[in-house]
């Protein structure tokens, strides 16, 4: 039987071909007291054949999100596709700011002024056309309509940008409790720990997984 264990990565750029991947902006989440808190998602950029930002952060966020761009030195018109791993606000927040972007929210595809219907609901993993192996798989369970981009071909194998399907590194202290089906969560956390080498969680920093067998 398969086991894992995990360790951060220490790194916020996994530079390899055909595909890199860089955190722009960690995400994070703070208890502030009473009912309040503070919280905002991870943006991923992924360039290769493409260039993929995945998450958006929120709209408090939007200076943060262009700066990081621009230390990079890519232009939101640069952008070719968006991917958002789920609709709340601290990760689909900045959207129109890439507005010749194919953009896919959830399970709502929209590519060329159309939306384009595509069975995510029946498990079917969507590729990235001309993506050289980026795929998107749904991974529902923090929402009913979570998805996970799959990045092969980096210096560290197969990184997974998550969302929440994976709150942080070492999260099982919270993630159930903001879940809104646990049993199906944790289902699509286990498939998605046996295909990454890296994981990038919604709400901090990304981390390694490692695979042995008990």
């Amino acid at each position: 039987m398969e086991e894992f264990c995990t360790c951060p990565l220490n790194t916020h750029d996994i530079p390899g071909t055909p595909h890199s991947v860089h955190i722009l902006l960690e995400g994070y989440s703070k208890d502030s007291g009473g009912d309040q808190f503070l919280a905002d998602g991870s943006v991923t950029l992924v360039r290769g054949p493409l260039t993929v930002l995945v998450d958006t952060a929120g709209p408090w966020s939007r200076k943060d999100l262009l700066d990081a761009l621009e230390r990079h030195k890519v232009n939101p018109e640069d952008v070719t596709h968006v991917v958002c791993t789920h609709g709340h606000s601290d990760h689909a927040g900045n959207l129109n700011l890439f507005p010749k972007a194919e953009i896919l929210v959830s399970y709502d595809l929209w590519r060329d002024g159309f939306y384009v219907a595509h069975d995510f609901r029946g498990g079917v993993p969507y590729l990235l056309p001309g993506g050289e192996g980026l795929k998107v798989v749904p991974t529902p369970g923090h929402t009913g309509s979570d998805i996970t981009l799959l990045v092969p071909g980096t210096s560290m194998g197969t990184v997974a940008v998550v969302g929440d399907l994976f709150e942080k590194e070492k999260d099982e202290d919270s993630w159930r409790q903001l879940s809104e089906n646990p049993d199906t969560q944790e289902k699509n956390r286990a498939v998605i720990l046996k295909e990454a080498d890296v994981i990038v969680p919604g709400h901090g920093p990304p981390f390694r997984v490692m695979k042995g067998e008990l």
